[in-house]
């Protein structure tokens, strides 16, 4: 079974952001850069699948040279090879264009992605690149196993979860669940040093022009200042309650 995973290199939530150029462009200076926690739940899946049943395990990234660093991580974790598609990730059809390509040529039976990236929270990519490729297609997905060709997948839903029975070819859309957390992998020093000797190969980008531009970034507002009340003043909290957070 060949397995393709996509990998997204997304800041850490403890970095501060901040936006450069009239808030236009994202200021990556001193952002600390992480595989998305999605594509890391995938990403060990995969290597489970790789160690129970022999499958070959591809990650690859839509990026430019600094996304290198974060498929090397994920090499250490165990994938057998990496792809780097040479483009910048523009919006999400482009990207789910050049991941199409990569999945066609590489005749690839699963791919994992996760069901949306940490950084826009699209969760575009997953559903497009099965249109794409024709493939069938699990979203949300927090349990899979796969026998032969045949596949049963969980996904969760509201209320509860739905499990599927489906085939091969599958693109499935993960997030946290597909494995637990305990389980997620830390790189050991076996594995840093194995993956500067893997496979990772630059591909250059298909011809497909971004149907979106960002024009502006803009923060959360601040939060206001906390308004003490005291117990015998329930009467103004009330107010307050009513004329200014205008929740009752």
């Amino acid at each position: 079974m060949k397995i393709l995973v996509c990998i997204s290199h997304v800041p850490d939530t403890t970095s501060k952001i901040n936006f450069t150029n009239g808030d236009a462009d994202f200021d990556s200076n001193g952002v600390q850069f992480v595989i998305n926690p999605n594509d890391e739940f995938g990403l060990t899946r995969a290597v489970w699948f790789q160690e129970q049943q022999g499958a070959n395990v591809t990650v690859v990234n839509v990026g430019g040279p600094e996304t290198e660093a974060t498929l090397r991580k994920a090499l250490a974790i165990g994938a057998n090879e990496a792809i780097r598609v040479n483009a910048t990730p523009t919006d999400g059809l482009s990207v789910a264009k050049q991941l199409a390509e990569i999945v066609k040529t590489g005749g690839y039976d699963l791919v994992i992605c996760g069901k949306e990236s940490l950084d826009y929270n699209g969760g575009m990519v997953p559903g497009m690149l099965a249109a794409l490729t024709g493939a069938n297609f699990v979203n949300s997905c927090i349990g899979l196993t796969v026998d032969g060709t045949n596949v049963k997948a969980t996904r969760e839903i509201d209320g509860g979860k739905e499990t599927l029975s489906t085939s091969l070819p599958l693109i499935v859309g993960g997030q946290k669940g597909l494995v637990e957390e305990k389980d997620l992998r830390i790189p050991n020093m076996r594995g840093i040093m194995t993956a500067r000797t893997k496979a990772l190969q630059v591909l250059e980008a298909v011809g497909s022009e971004a149907n979106t531009k960002t024009v502006k970034f803009e923060k959360p507002a601040p939060k206001s200042a906390v308004k003490m009340f005291t117990v015998d003043n329930l009467d103004e909290l009330v107010s307050a309650l009513h004329n200014e957070a205008k929740v009752i």
